[in-house]
């Protein structure tokens, strides 16, 4: 085994597979690990996603939040092991992958638009992925 393979073997095993579809725009929820001493604790961090860069186990993500209205940013690692996970709370319309002008903006203007278009498309995907089934089907399998 050279080293590229090996390298990426080591990388396959760290890679999430558990991880949202996110889009910058989103409001989502970053689960972070914090380790005080011996104790370990969560920390939910609910903030815009702004930007995505990288790829493989290389890939971050921006998400930006106001706490006493000052704008606060992190950069996230989402294959890095102290992210417990990451949920979708609110789908975004965005028609940039970077939204740093975010940045900029105070008071209303800040939020984004709710992105209804495509979203029933999502419900629908996800329902059929997990195999619930139609309410037309149960009739039809009882007769």
């Amino acid at each position: 085994m050279n080293q590229q393979q090996l390298l990426a073997s080591v990388i396959e095993k760290q890679i999430k597979t558990d991880l949202p579809d996110i889009t910058s725009g989103d409001t989502i929820d970053v689960h972070r690990r914090i380790i005080e001493g011996e104790k370990e604790r969560i920390q939910v961090y609910q903030g815009v996603l702004i930007a995505r860069k990288g790829s493989g186990i290389n890939e971050t993500i921006t998400v930006r939040r106001i706490v006493s209205n000052e704008g606060v940013e992190i950069v996230v690692p989402i294959h890095s092991p102290r992210i417990a996970k990451i949920e979708l709370v609110r789908r975004g319309d965005a028609r940039r992958s970077k939204l740093y002008f975010l940045r900029n903006r105070v008071g209303k203007s800040r939020r984004l638009r709710d992105q209804r278009r495509g979203l029933q498309r999502l419900v629908e995907g996800e329902s059929a992925a997990n195999g619930a089934t139609t309410p037309a089907e149960p009739a039809a399998a009882s007769e």
